[in-house]
């Protein structure tokens, strides 16, 4: 199983920074902030008025009236990161077998916005209520998977990973697997998320989650700085098309970089905070290095979780600052959620799109926000901070911890 390598030959994406791939990295490089107040309805009951949302998304774009009648937003952001993915890649299916593509996505909660649009029209009702026929399918978040399959008509390996922030990490370790297995030649794997709505708003609001610098929503997202007070909500969508490299190469596709290792762990600890000593994160990077044949000190940086929460950050810098004590080389990091805000179950996937860039062009994206580094992160942690930072990048890492404990980690590296 382990001769079979497995590459990333198309992205695709709409998120915060960008409606393309290339739209957001470009903005990711230059250091650009997608928070903004809230446009998608009116927040104010709410103590956070600001996220980072999609911005002019047009749908019609790539999709057809039936599609998008059919489809809450989050599988509308699915479909449309995926279709410049598959684009991207160039894959042919007049010659390529459909039961040899198959889709892995991942989402945190699906279509929460059809959720709430159709209890309140159900209780609003002052006829008999009734709900829509496409309340099911267009709620459920194994959806987005399935209309990706019946868009490009991939007969493959088809179902979703719900792992919370974790849940795109999870997808594309499991299209990696199985392609290594030999179960598939393709996959697009990836996320989407919707959350911009007043349900999840306002539920990770009285958790007490969420960034409340209602002032400043450009500067709100700002890991490891002390004054970090809470995560920006994000949303949108990133595609990527794993691929056999084989494969790949016999065709002439255009190879972003390699997928060398993934691993997940569990914390085992508690419902919402990560392990304070990093426990399962620490021991999923070294099971992802351990698979991809590397040790810390070949990881030219770590594109970290950090969702500029006040425990959170803490705990995975001290995971990495455990990962390296044996290594002579300094761990580097950076935060693009700073950028980004946290795209819940898409954020491994936005997160994997900027590593696999990083890789390509040889560029590490900035931690933007951060005025000072908190006393509690170990000195020895180089932080990418404020500018983005040309340098050789070999190797990436990726990692996405999730409520309920869950820990997600991939490796991509120059092929």
């Amino acid at each position: 199983m382990n001769d079979i390598r497995v590459v990333v030959t198309g992205i695709g994406a709409v998120t915060p920074l960008g409606n393309s791939a290339q739209a957001t990295w470009k903005n990711a490089v230059e250091g650009f902030s997608g928070a903004a107040p809230i446009t998608k309805f009116n927040p104010e009951k709410f103590k956070t008025h600001f996220a980072c949302e999609v911005k002019d998304f047009d749908p019609k774009s790539c999709l057809d009236r039936n599609e998008i009648k059919r489809s809450d937003l989050f599988t509308q952001y699915a479909l449309y990161a995926a279709h410049e993915a598959f684009g991207d890649s160039g894959l042919d299916m007049d010659r390529q077998s459909p039961f040899d593509v198959g889709v892995i996505w991942g989402t945190g909660q699906g279509g929460m916005g059809t959720f709430e649009d159709e209890m309140k029209s159900y209780f609003e009702s002052d006829y008999t209520p009734r709900f829509s026929p496409f309340f099911v399918p267009r709620m459920i978040p194994n959806m987005a998977s399935g209309m990706i399959s019946m868009k490009f008509g991939l007969m493959g390996v088809n179902y979703t990973t719900i792992s919370a922030c974790a849940s795109s990490n999870t997808a594309i370790m499991d299209a990696f697997n199985y392609i290594r297995m030999g179960k598939a030649k393709a996959f697009i794997a990836g996320g989407s998320e919707a959350p911009v709505t007043e349900a999840t708003i306002g539920g990770f609001t009285a958790m007490k989650a969420m960034s409340t610098r209602n002032d400043s929503p450009a500067t709100a997202s700002r890991p490891f700085d002390p004054e970090r007070d809470g995560f920006v909500m994000g949303e949108g969508s990133c595609a990527l098309v794993l691929e056999e490299y084989e494969h790949a190469k016999a065709r002439g596709a255009t190879i972003y970089a390699e997928v060398s290792g993934a691993a997940m762990t569990a914390d085992a600890y508690h419902l919402t905070a990560t392990h304070p000593e990093g426990i399962g994160a620490l021991r999923g990077m070294k099971l992802a290095l351990q698979e991809a044949g590397l040790a810390p000190g070949d990881i030219s940086a770590i594109n970290t979780h950090s969702t500029s929460t006040p425990v959170g950050d803490i705990s995975e810098m001290i995971a990495v600052a455990n990962l390296y004590k044996e290594s002579s080389k300094q761990p580097v990091v950076t935060a693009s959620k700073s950028m980004t805000g946290h795209l819940l179950g898409a954020a491994g996937a936005m997160e994997a799109l900027l590593s696999i860039m990083s890789v390509k062009e040889d560029v590490l994206t900035p931690t933007i926000n951060t005025q000072t580094v908190d006393p509690e992160i170990p000195d020895e942690i180089d932080i990418v901070l404020g500018e983005a930072r040309q340098t050789k990048v070999n190797a990436m890492m990726s990692n996405n911890f999730g409520f309920g404990g869950h820990n997600a980690v991939v490796v991509f590296r120059k092929v």
